[in-house]
C-alpha cells in the first residue's frame, strides 16, 4: 500500500476511534454522579468518627471534576474500539510471528489490567480509613475533591499495571531481554514484593483479604516464569536438539 493509502485508513480508523470516544464521553457524562458517590463512600464513612469533607477549591473545580471522570470513563468503555482500530492499522505490517505474539500479549494484557484495576478499586476504601487515621479526632479532614479523585485514579491504575507485569515478564523474556532462569532466581524478592504491596494496599483489611489480594499476583508471577523457561527450552531445542536441557541450570536456586 503506498503512503497516501495508509494515511487515508489511518483518517477513517481515527474517525472511527474519535466516535466511539464521543459516544463514551456523552455515556461517562451522564455517569459522573454515579461515580462520585462511589468515590465520596469512605469519605462519608469517616465524617461517622471526624469531621471530613470533599471540598472543592474554585468555582470550576466541580466542572473540571466531572469532565475528568467523564474522560477517564470514556477511555475506558470506548477502549474496545480504539485498540481495535489500532491493531487493525498496525497488524497488516506484522509477520505472521510478530502478530501472533502482539495479539497473544493484547489478550492477556487486557483483562488482567482489568482485574488489577478491579482490585485498586476495591481495596482503596482500605487505604484512605487508614491514611486518615494519622490525623487527630479532634482535627477536620478538608480533602481537595481534585487531589482525592487523582489519587484513587493513580492506585487503580497501579494495581491493574501491577496485574500487568507477569506478562511484561513474559515479553521481555521472549524478545531475549530476560531469560527464564533468570526470572525463577529472583521468586524470594518477588513474592516479598508482593507481601509488602499487598499488605500496604489493604492495610486496614483482615490478613485474609490481604492473602487474597496476594495469591492471584503470585500465581502470576509463577506463570511468568513457566512460561518463560518452557520458551527457553523451545528455543535451545530448536538452536541445538542435543543441548543440555537449560531446566538444569536453575535446579539449584528451586532447590535452595
Amino acid at each position: 500500500m503506498p503512503l497516501a493509502g495508509h494515511l487515508r485508513e489511518a483518517r477513517v480508523r481515527l474517525r472511527r476511534a474519535s466516535l466511539a470516544l464521543v459516544v463514551g464521553l456523552v455515556i461517562g457524562w451522564l455517569m459522573t454522579d454515579a461515580v462520585l458517590d462511589v468515590l465520596r463512600g469512605p469519605v462519608t464513612a469517616l465524617a461517622e468518627s471526624r469531621d471530613a469533607t470533599l471540598n472543592y477549591t474554585s468555582v470550576s473545580a466541580a466542572f473540571e471534576l466531572k469532565t475528568t471522570i467523564a474522560i477517564c470513563l470514556a477511555v475506558v468503555l470506548s477502549a474496545p474500539v480504539w485498540l481495535w482500530q489500532l491493531l487493525g492499522f498496525c497488524l497488516p505490517g506484522l509477520t505472521r510471528r510478530e502478530r501472533r505474539w502482539t495479539l497473544g500479549f493484547v489478550a492477556a494484557a487486557v483483562p488482567l489490567f482489568a482485574a488489577g484495576c478491579v482490585a485498586g478499586f476495591a481495596v482503596f476504601p482500605h487505604i484512605v480509613e487508614v491514611l486518615a487515621q494519622f490525623a487527630s479526632t479532634d482535627d477536620s479532614t478538608v480533602l481537595d475533591a481534585s487531589a482525592y479523585v487523582t489519587f484513587v485514579l493513580t492506585l487503580v491504575v497501579a494495581m491493574g499495571i501491577a496485574f500487568v507485569l507477569p506478562v511484561v515478564v513474559v515479553l521481555l523474556n521472549v524478545i531475549g531481554v530476560l531469560p527464564g532462569a533468570t526470572v525463577l532466581r529472583g521468586w524470594r524478592v518477588v513474592l516479598i514484593g508482593i507481601v509488602l504491596f499487598c499488605a500496604v494496599a489493604t492495610p486496614a483489611a483482615d490478613v485474609t483479604s490481604m492473602f487474597l489480594l496476594a495469591v492471584p499476583l503470585a500465581v502470576l508471577f509463577a506463570a511468568a516464569a513457566g512460561v518463560a523457561l518452557l520458551h527457553d527450552r523451545a528455543v535451545a531445542r530448536r538452536a541445538a536438539p542435543d543441548a543440555a536441557d537449560p531446566l538444569a541450570a536453575v535446579a539449584d536456586p528451586v532447590a535452595a
